[in-house]
């Protein structure tokens, strides 16, 4: 049976997404997002570690500890499967900070058909995290 609404009130509001990166390497994930990104480590969980967040700005990625990839890496590089993506102003400035850490681009920045500019990066567990400006 649906839930009725009391007439006249807000529809909730979503406040954000915090997409969860499964890792093999809490360590060296944790290394990449912080010391190539520019994230900054919210959180971590478990003696050893299992579980954390790290985040810049508003964007936010839980890291979830697996034992193996969830996902084969080849299927994943492939298919362009995305495991986030983070919306910005604009993307060029960011490519451009990326590149100048020596981050490894899964696809370089580019201008979509529909006109927004983005670039990916694939993490050390080959998760595709696809950065976008808007048209």
């Amino acid at each position: 049976m649906p839930v009725k609404r009391a007439p006249n009130r807000s529809k909730p509001k979503l406040l954000g997404a915090e997409p969860q990166l499964f890792v093999t390497d809490m360590d060296a994930s944790r290394d990449f997002y912080t010391q190539k990104l520019g994230f900054t480590v919210a959180f971590v969980y478990g003696e050893p570690p299992f579980y954390g967040q790290v985040y810049r700005d508003e964007a936010k990625l839980n890291l979830r500890l697996l034992a193996e990839p969830a996902i084969d890496r080849g299927l994943r590089a492939r298919d362009d499967l995305l495991s986030a993506s983070i919306t910005l102003e604009d993307a060029e400035p960011l490519f451009v900070e990326f590149e100048a850490a020596g981050v490894d681009f899964h696809q370089t920045l580019t201008t979509e058909p529909w006109g927004a500019r983005t670039f990916i990066v694939a993490d050390p567990d080959g998760n595709l995290i696809l950065f976008a400006g808007r048209a």
